[in-house]
């Protein structure tokens, strides 16, 4: 139960890549060949570092050590998808997304226990790309982003505000910052091993179906915010 729970990260390495049925082929994909070179770049970076440390780190650490480290900075998200949400008019969703804040850090232990959720109050994701769509702004072609995968030309534009949103990365020291932010992409690559594998079953050609099915979700992630 804990494992599917974590299941609902949407980092690095999207859940929606692993659905059937979303390898078509896409018009207009100027950086094809540039985007196959670094999805095998980005294959062997996972194969020899990423994905070793991943199931050590599900094997060793107890699974409520995990969703404590996935909550703790779960929590941190909600500060930034709150300030989205506030961007994207979306007034109501913002504030329960700082109330949950306010309701984990306090009596969730530091955001370590997701009480908010267990009390019903919904947890969105929303970052400076998925406002900027809202907003209007076109995705642009399908990037393929050294270490940090899938994206597009909007996405990637709007990575320096997100990394500026983000509150971890404004944690010093620098030594407590990175050591922190590698243990929590340790933690998403964990809770994706499962999909990885179905991944690497599923798709003929491995980088359509990973454009296709990340192009896919971000156009319906869009679609979703601006009915919401």
């Amino acid at each position: 139960m804990i494992r599917a729970k974590r299941g609902l990260l949407t980092m690095i390495l999207p859940l929606a890549l692993v659905l059937p049925g979303c390898a078509t082929t896409m018009p207009g994909d100027p950086l094809e060949h540039y985007n196959r070179s670094m999805l095998g770049f980005n294959d062997a970076v996972d194969r020899v570092a990423l994905q070793p440390l991943a199931m050590t780190y599900r094997e060793v650490v107890p699974d409520v050590v995990q969703t404590g480290v996935y909550n703790f900075f779960g929590n941190l998200g909600d500060i930034w998808t709150a300030v989205n949400n506030l961007l994207q008019g979306k007034v109501a969703h913002g504030v329960q997304d700082i109330m949950r804040v306010v309701v984990n850090t306090t009596f969730g232990i530091g955001g370590l226990i997701d009480i908010s959720s267990q009390a019903g109050m919904e947890k969105h994701y929303q970052d400076f790309g998925t406002t900027l769509g809202v907003w209007g702004v076109p995705s642009g072609p399908f990037v393929m982003l050294p270490v940090l995968g899938p994206s597009t030309l909007r996405d990637t534009a709007a990575l320096p505000l997100d990394w500026e949103g983000d509150v971890w990365m404004q944690v010093n020291p620098k030594s407590l910052r990175y050591s922190g932010y590698m243990l929590r992409t340790v933690d998403m690559r964990a809770s994706l091993l499962d999909a990885s594998g179905l991944l690497e079953d599923a798709a003929l050609d491995r980088y359509a179906f990973v454009r296709d099915g990340f192009m896919q979700r971000r156009a319906s992630k869009i679609e979703r915010s601006k009915e919401e």
